[in-house]
Parts: structure tokens; sequence; C-alpha cells
């Protein structure tokens, strides 16, 4: 136990000319923000935003296009021609409505749980332009005719109609967006979490933090 008496200072007494001061305790370190936080409103900010548009462009087409002659935007290379889609993305697996629905939602489902390690803001990018759309289909499947969980997408986007390219709407667009960023960041070598595999020319990767 030491001995308060020979302490200076303890007693009131001032230290002796030429004592070192003993060093102040370290204050604690401002904790930060967590950047997954922040990465995770983006993804919802972004996917509401391609739900909304999908939504409200198919309300308008349905409302005054459908039914009606196509109207042509630009001749031979963009139209408006409003269509029922039982099938994917670009008309893609017609017949398959039940099959697409269930799947549409399981991907919603992944993108959710993994939201919660985001911290990359490509990939929040990547994930909230496929959650928007897959989201913007879904409701046409869930909600349109003829029956629940088997409704037709609302499709209406058609370009160079000569070459009978696939009509498409908001939501498909959104969808390819963000599969071909998804492939593109996977390629590169970036994580979910803002760490990113470096290839070290020997058959092994490392992985470098960042906050991308």
């Amino acid at each position: 136990m030491t001995d308060d008496r020979n302490d200076p200072g303890r007693n009131g007494e001032s230290a002796p000319p030429g004592t070192p001061r003993p060093p102040d305790p370290p204050s604690p370190a401002p904790s930060a923000a967590p950047a997954g936080r922040r990465r995770v409103g983006l993804l919802a900010g972004l996917a509401a935003v391609i739900y909304v548009l999908d939504l409200v462009t198919k309300v308008l087409v349905v409302t005054y296009l459908e039914g009606k002659d196509p109207v042509v935007l630009i001749p031979d290379v963009l139209l408006f021609r409003v269509i029922r889609n039982s099938g994917a993305a670009f008309s893609i697996g017609t017949g398959l409505t039940l099959v697409l629905t269930l799947i549409a939602t399981g991907v919603v489902i992944a993108i959710l749980r993994t939201a919660r390690n985001l911290r990359s803001l490509p990939w929040a990018i990547t994930l909230g332009l496929l959650l928007g759309g897959a989201f913007g289909n879904l409701t046409d499947r869930v909600f349109r005719a003829p029956a629940p969980l088997q409704g037709h997408v609302v499709d209406f986007v058609q370009v160079f109609p000569a070459t009978g390219f696939p009509i498409f709407n908001v939501a498909d667009s959104s969808i390819v967006c963000g599969g071909v960023l998804a492939v593109l960041l996977a390629w590169r070598g970036y994580q979910i979490d803002g760490s990113r595999q470096v290839d070290t020319g020997k058959g092994a990767s490392g992985e470098a933090s960042g906050g991308e």
C-alpha cells in the first residue's frame, strides 16, 4: 500500500519544481457512425425511387395508353406499346408466372438479409437497383389480373421495334442495370462489406479494406 504522506499533492502540498507531471488519462475516441447504416439508407432510398417511378409509369400507361395504338416517340427507335407479360423481364419465361413470383420474393428476401452487412457504396447502388426493380414487378404479380400471385406485369417500352426487341418497363431496366453492375463488382473483387479481394498473382487473394 502506498503511503499518501510521501505523495506531494495528495496532502495539499505542491510538487517540487522540475517534477514531471503525470500524463493525463487518454480521452475516449469519438465513436464513428457505422458506414453500414449509411449504405443501407442509400439502398433503401434508391429502391424506393425506382419502385415509385415504375409504379407511376405503369398506372399512367394503363390509364391512358392501354388498348390504343402505340405512341411513337422516335420513329423506328422508341415507342410506347402496352402489353401484359406473364413472364420475367423482357417477356422471358412466359407461362411460369407463379414460379417467377416465388423467385422474385426470394430475391427480395435475400437482398434484405444481405443489407445487414452492407458497407460498400457500389454494392448499395447495385442492390438498390435490383430491389426496386424486383419490388416493382412483384407488385404486379401479386395484385394485378388474372389472379393473386399470378398477375401479369405491365410492359410498355419498346426500342427498335423492327428488330422485334422485347417490350419492357422501368423495373426491367433497373434489374438489368443492377445485374450488370453486380457482375462487374464481383469480377473486380469488390465485397458487400466494403473490402476488396486483390489478386496477388499467385492464385491467392488478399483483402484490403476500403470504403467503396
